[in-house]
């Protein structure tokens, strides 16, 4: 296949050049970016040797046709005029907001951006009430909107007990941690080094961190009724990764064996979602540069609720490793494929 990139001087740009790199079915197109065209990619993504002496085009219609395939890593709410301009023959993969929510309203109220419409939701593994998970509706599919980041975390986290009825849907609390490269490439103040490093600092908070509905939307999924999530991100000091740390009400008469049951039949199987053996906490080092998910499970019996906790990469499986995933069920190919590599350490 051959793939061109738009928005390829970002964060999320590069990390999907990265996978793209190393995936034996792909050959990388054109590379775009807005106000980096015309660069030479090599001064912005030094560590993209292969692609060191690459121009950045313009992210047009013309440059962008003619592909197999096109990732969209845009600011939100840029995403929809350039998918819109680009032909039936072509797969899109967008790594933007602008195609998660199926609910218009909830669009509106948490983005400043008319709503675009929903795609094809590109969390494979994610368990759906019935039985089924969403990896169904992404074969084929030629418009897939990925993942956000703390969505993929929290309901790789909670889906399980919701899906399996182990717990309750109507009091989710959510804390997760998020590296900084999560807030872009952007200058912004309050992400320089000295204000960062050895502090962590809460943001978003009181419900209006954009990732709400998303993560209230795949938890609905999931439950098969209304969820609701009181949701509060924080900053860390780190580059990469997020540990999100999840609870909910255990639904009466639940055991603790009963709760693990459902998150290992949920995960049996799957090649990037991988429930700890008992006692193993996850860590964000461990899954750092790779496309996997670690997720652990305890009921609290004593607070009646159950505690859930995963780590992600927010750059690999929580952006770019997630749209080479969708990309390979897009076009029938394992799914796994140019993915399996291991994490970094130390």
């Amino acid at each position: 296949m051959r793939v061109a990139v738009a928005g390829a001087s970002g964060y999320a740009g590069g990390e999907v050049l990265r996978w793209l790199l190393q995936h034996p079915e792909v050959e990388v197109g054109a590379v775009t970016a807005g106000g980096n065209a015309g660069a030479r990619l090599g001064t912005i993504h030094p560590h993209l040797f292969a692609l060191a002496d690459r121009v950045l085009g313009d992210t047009t219609p013309e440059v962008l046709g003619g592909h197999d395939a096109v990732v969209l890593a845009l600011p939100h709410g840029h995403s929809a005029a350039v998918a819109a301009a680009l032909g039936e023959g072509t797969t899109v993969i967008d790594c933007a907001a602008d195609f998660r929510l199926r609910d218009a309203e909830a669009w509106t109220t948490f983005y400043d951006t008319p709503y675009a419409g929903s795609w094809a939701y590109g969390l494979p593994e994610l368990p759906l009430a019935g039985g089924s998970k969403a990896r169904a509706a992404l074969a084929g599919a030629d418009r897939v909107a990925v993942p956000g980041c703390y969505p993929t975390a929290v309901s790789l986290a909670l889906a399980p007990g919701l899906a399996a009825g182990v717990v309750e849907p109507d009091d989710v609390v959510v804390v997760a941690a998020s590296g900084t490269s999560g807030a872009g490439k952007a200058l912004k103040p309050h992400l320089l080094g000295s204000e960062v490093m050895g502090s962590m600092s809460p943001y978003g908070v009181g419900g209006v961190h954009r990732h709400t509905p998303e993560i209230e939307q795949n938890l609905t999924s999931a439950a098969g009724a209304p969820v609701t999530v009181s949701f509060t991100p924080t900053l860390a000091p780190m580059p990469r990764g997020i540990l999100a740390t999840c609870t909910a009400r255990v639904a009466p008469g639940t055991t603790p064996e009963a709760v693990r049951e459902a998150w290992q039949t949920a995960y049996e199987g799957e090649s990037f979602v991988h429930l700890l053996e008992p006692g193993a906490w996850p860590t964000t080092a461990a899954v750092v540069g790779s496309n996997h998910v670690t997720v652990q499970v305890a009921l609290d019996e004593r607070a009646g609720r159950v505690v859930a906790v995963a780590a992600v990469d927010n750059l690999a499986k929580g952006t770019a490793g997630a749209a080479v995933q969708c990309l390979n069920l897009s076009a029938g190919l394992p799914e796994a494929t140019g993915l399996l590599g291991s994490g970094v350490a130390p």
